[in-house]
């Protein structure tokens, strides 16, 4: 009989968190380095660049990768000769690693977990409670796999009770494209085919959790028509020049998993989930000796690369740009922002639309960053910032355009139909961070201060001044956005470039 103790999981637990917070798996870093070197589209290259940058000063640095520090899944597989010596019950225990990894003063991480979802949706402070998955297997021994799964991610996954007789491969090929890239890729698509609907979605999910191997699978070939399924769902993913970050490119998913499960010979049950390029999980087994012990990463796992703006970038001083100056800038065009903006996302929308511009907030001729910073430590005037997903505000965008006198906004992703209008109608333009270089951005942020709607945490409205922070024009003045015609474009190209060279 193994004993495993309280303390021992509860560190275990936080120490996973922690660790994930701030390193990558090394054969997702493998893949996206492989994928930059042979990326010919040079804005989903330089993209790659700064993921992988981000990544390594994370590495570095003991900071998280991105400022959505993500909802927290653990899935045990614990032996039957297993005794747990706690006063707590599994799951009591799981939330108190949980508690302490996301509260811990060297390294906040951002809680972003609401209670009452669907009323007040309040922040429970310390990201718990997580969602735990518990099987009883036979052995002496307690297998577990942490992961922290971002909500931008999370928001695309996709299910559909197909018919037996439909393709699997033109649903996803179908769906792929409505998914946007509001997940950040390049990423992975997990895939739970068969079982029932909540067994697809768990298969989906946990696949997520595999390394990334599609390159030895392509080497040795489909043993079965699982291993078919990832291969042909690789190609013809990539095929569609979504790209990095949504630009257009070769790269657009680095893997592919598949598991399946018999099912009801009325049915095919198909879930598809996303991971993003900020994937973060863990694995370690519990066998009684003490709490689990990592392994740190070499640094040399990472690549040297450095990122530059292009001779072509334009400086941008927030504090002095016109109307007329915004209207000059290109699709695709790099800027570096420098001067002061404000920040805010849903809850800070939604307040400004029901009560009006808070006391002392002025937006007119100004630009607003969708952000929910990391809070800082040490030295840091803010914690990772990077953008989150900017088809949430959507529907906040007229309103904010025809009432505020905003500029622009700058987030991640694409912006839909009534946002790409509202712009195009009111001049502005709307320019697009890099989703997953979230340590990377907070160093262009020289200063940073709550300004409104404290009450809010994370979704507060803050001043930030910063210096040369990189962006790229995604929707211009015109309504030209760079996430339609990007993908299209390599789309062609890819079209006449042979797969096993993409």
């Amino acid at each position: 009989m193994t004993v495993i103790t309280k303390d021992d999981l509860i560190q275990s637990i936080q120490d996973s968190l922690q660790y994930i917070s701030y390193y990558h798996p090394p054969d997702f870093i493998s893949a996206v380095a492989e994928a930059y070197e042979r990326e010919e589209s040079s804005a989903a290259r330089d993209a790659m660049a700064q993921i992988l940058i981000n990544s390594r000063m994370c590495a570095e640095g003991h900071r998280p990768i991105c400022q959505d520090t993500g909802i927290v899944n653990v899935f045990l597989s614990v032996g039957m000769d297993v005794r747990f010596e706690s006063d707590q019950s599994l799951d009591e225990m799981i939330n108190e690693g949980v508690r302490r990894a996301y509260n811990l003063p060297d390294n906040v991480l951002r809680a972003s977990v609401l209670t009452d979802p669907a009323g007040k949706r309040i922040n429970t402070k310390d990201n718990t409670p997580a969602v735990i998955h518990t099987e009883i297997v036979p052995g002496d021994k307690v297998d577990v796999h942490v992961a922290a799964k971002g909500g931008g991610s999370e928001a695309k996954t996709k299910f559909a009770m197909l018919n037996p007789a439909d393709s699997i491969v033109d649903w996803v090929l179908k769906t792929v494209p409505t998914m946007g890239a509001g997940w950040c890729p390049p990423g992975m698509l997990g895939l739970g085919i068969g079982g029932t609907a909540e067994k697809a979605m768990l298969m989906a999910k946990r696949s997520l959790m595999e390394p990334v191997d599609i390159h030895e699978l392509l080497e040795r070939g489909p043993s079965n028509r699982a291993e078919e399924l990832r291969l042909e769902i690789f190609d013809k993913v990539n095929a569609l020049g979504i790209g990095a970050q949504g630009l257009g490119g070769l790269t657009t998913v680095l893997d592919v998993k598949v598991v399946d499960y018999p099912t009801h010979a009325a049915n095919l049950p198909v879930a598809m989930i996303p991971n993003c390029a900020a994937t973060r999980h863990a694995h370690f087994v519990l066998d009684g000796s003490g709490p689990a012990e990592l392994d740190v990463p070499s640094l040399d796992d990472w690549p040297d690369i450095i990122w530059e703006a292009g001779p072509n970038s334009r400086r941008v001083d927030l504090d002095t740009v016109t109307a007329e100056d915004v209207q000059s800038w290109q699709p695709g065009e790099t800027l570096l922002l420098s001067g002061k903006m404000l920040t805010g996302r849903d809850a800070a929308h939604k307040r400004i639309r029901d009560e009006g511009l808070p006391e002392g907030v002025d937006l007119k001729g100004r630009f607003i960053y969708y952000v929910g910073p990391v809070d800082p430590v040490r030295e840091e005037v803010v914690g990772p910032a990077g953008p989150t997903t900017a088809t949430r505000m959507d529907g906040f965008t007229e309103m904010m355009l025809e009432k505020t006198g905003l500029l622009g906004m700058i987030g991640k992703a694409e912006r839909g139909p009534i946002a790409i209008e509202a712009i195009r109608k009111h001049r502005a333009v709307y320019l697009m961070a890099v989703g997953g270089a979230a340590f990377l951005v907070s160093k262009a942020i020289r200063s940073a201060r709550v300004v409104a709607f404290e009450d809010l945490g994370m979704e507060a409205i803050h001043e930030f001044e910063v210096e040369d922070m990189p962006v790229t024009v995604a929707v211009d003045s015109q309504g030209t956005s760079v996430h339609r015609t990007g993908p299209k474009e390599w789309q062609a190209k890819i079209g006449k470039i042979p797969l096993t060279e993409s």
